[in-house]
């Protein structure tokens, strides 16, 4: 399963602590079977009843069924720049 950095945790729970649905809200990742054609990221207010959910240190992370198969084997990393974006970035897990 698809496991998350602090980085990652840290940067999925400030996202959605802005959001009004703080409490069942997360990040959702959903789209291609193939990792090479990129995935969308949204605020999700809460899980689509087909979603695998990950939970790590409180960062919820909701996949639809092609992500969760297309990302079980990678760790989310995240990376703040200089203007205060973050950008999202998966590696194969060791």
């Amino acid at each position: 399963m698809l496991t998350l950095t602090e980085n990652a945790a840290t940067a999925v729970k400030t996202i959605v602590a802005r959001g009004a649905d703080a409490e069942t809200a997360g990040l959702r990742i959903h789209g291609s079977k193939d990792p090479a054609q990129g995935f969308a990221l949204t605020l999700a207010p809460a899980p689509e009843t087909s979603d695998a959910v990950v939970d790590e240190a409180g960062a919820r992370i909701f996949l639809d069924a092609d992500a969760a198969t297309a990302l079980d084997d990678q760790v989310l990393d995240a990376e703040v720049d200089e203007a205060g974006a973050v950008h999202f970035a998966l590696a194969t897990q060791r």
